[in-house]
């Protein structure tokens, strides 16, 4: 392979998760076509962003524990098959159990594709560029969004809410068709244990080393926290703009999405290069990093769900996306610091299963309460939710980070 190949790996899961998150995103633009047509209210259309949520955390431990035992390439090009397929089929759904039917399937289908990539990259980019690596591949989740919110709005406003699910799903396919042979499987723990087969964990051993390891917890509660704020704030605020601003649907999906998720793009590679020099001079960088990332999002939101202004709003949304992509681009590389490599794509399947159901759940709860409320107060309660991840963040920090990370590095040297 190309010694560069390392890098032209991450160029080739990036382009992979643009879809798994445009896919994902589409629906929300669509959602006012959705109330029109299918006669849905604030409530069935919080449980469609809830049923996706649910199920891909639900999946979550078990593709965790199959990417730990498959070639991850197996898992990646198999998971982009399946959700691109279910992800066309939603253009067939003619009621709402159907489409609730076909919006959790997506969510399983999804649900491979971060336990494998990530636990692929982190066996190709040892600890002094993971980060990077991390936060470049993270770009992917913001153009990703971005694309998915305004092309679905775009085809839904000129040809029908349907054929944005088509053309999403159909290019999903052909990718995978392109990548085939391109995706090499590595070694496992290549960079942490270079030349010696690492054997799966068992699962009572995986389950026994994460509760003896309090920064991994934290991490997890931390996740669980800032997922729940991410998960309001994109699936409602297309919603939000359509409603307030009477913007069409195409514009309302990219002022929901654009400004946040080009900030984001220019959020995590910077956090990813701080995180990476932090980290050679404390083993808590990266999370010090991801506090940082939380603490300075959350004026942004309360700001975003109280503001009448458009203006206002855009700037609210290019803040909190700075802050949020400084928070995404350590995410994954802040538990593999403390997670040993036979046991990543568990780790990750994990923190997905909680963070998931627990945005999951958010987005049902404010299309609950938008029922008695406007639905900016009831979004602007997530804020309260990044204090919260905050404090789980800095807690690792100062008391568990450096020692967590530190035997994991000594059974390394053993």
């Amino acid at each position: 392979m190309s010694p560069n190949y390392r890098w032209q790996l991450v160029g080739m899961l990036w382009c992979i998760s643009f879809f798994n998150y445009a896919d994902r995103q589409a629906i929300f633009s669509v959602f006012p076509l959705l109330e029109r047509d299918l006669h849905l209210d604030s409530a069935q259309l919080g449980l469609l962003a809830s049923a996706f949520a649910w199920a891909y955390g639900l999946f979550s431990p078990l593709a965790g524990v199959l990417v730990d035992r498959i070639q991850r390439r197996t898992a990646i090009l198999g998971g982009l098959h399946i959700w691109s397929v279910i992800c066309a089929a939603t253009a067939w759904a003619g009621t709402f159990p159907q489409l609730l039917f076909f919006r959790a399937a997506e969510g399983l289908g999804e649900t491979m594709y971060f336990p494998a990539s990530m636990s692929m990259v982190s066996d190709y980019h040892g600890k002094a560029t993971r980060s990077r690596a991390l936060s470049l591949h993270q770009t992917s989740v913001y153009t990703g969004t971005i694309a998915g919110g305004y092309f679905a709005g775009l085809i839904g406003q000129h040809y029908g809410w349907r054929w944005s699910f088509v053309v999403f799903g159909g290019l999903g396919i052909l990718l995978g068709i392109v990548l085939h042979r391109k995706l090499v499987e590595p070694q496992r723990g290549a960079m942490d244990h270079p030349g010696i087969a690492i054997q799966p964990m068992p699962l009572g051993e995986f389950f026994r080393t994460v509760a003896r390891t309090p920064t991994a917890l934290l991490l997890v509660l931390a996740f669980i926290s800032a997922n729940a704020v991410a998960a309001v704030l994109l699936s409602w605020m297309p919603k939000f703009v359509f409603d307030r601003f009477h913007l069409d649907l195409a514009t309302s999906g990219l002022v929901a999405t654009s400004f946040v998720q080009i900030a984001s793009m220019c959020g995590a590679p910077f956090g990813g290069w701080l995180a990476d020099t932090w980290r050679r001079r404390t083993r808590a960088g990266r999370i010090l990093v991801q506090s940082v990332g939380v603490l300075g999002g959350a004026p942004f939101v309360v700001i975003c769900a109280g503001t009448g202004s458009l203006g206002v709003l855009m700037a609210a949304l290019t803040g909190w996306g700075l802050f949020k992509g400084i928070y995404d681009s350590n995410i994954w590389a802040s538990l593999f610091d403390v997670i040993r490599p036979e046991a990543r794509g568990r780790a990750v399947g994990l923190m997905n299963a909680v963070g998931w159901g627990g945005g999951g759940t958010a987005s049902l709860a404010i299309g609950l309460l938008a029922r008695e409320r406007p639905l900016g107060e009831a979004m602007g309660y997530a804020a309260g939710i990044y204090l919260l991840a905050a404090a789980f963040l800095i807690t690792a920090a100062l008391f568990f980070a450096d020692r967590d990370a530190g035997r994991l590095e000594n059974a390394h040297r053993a």
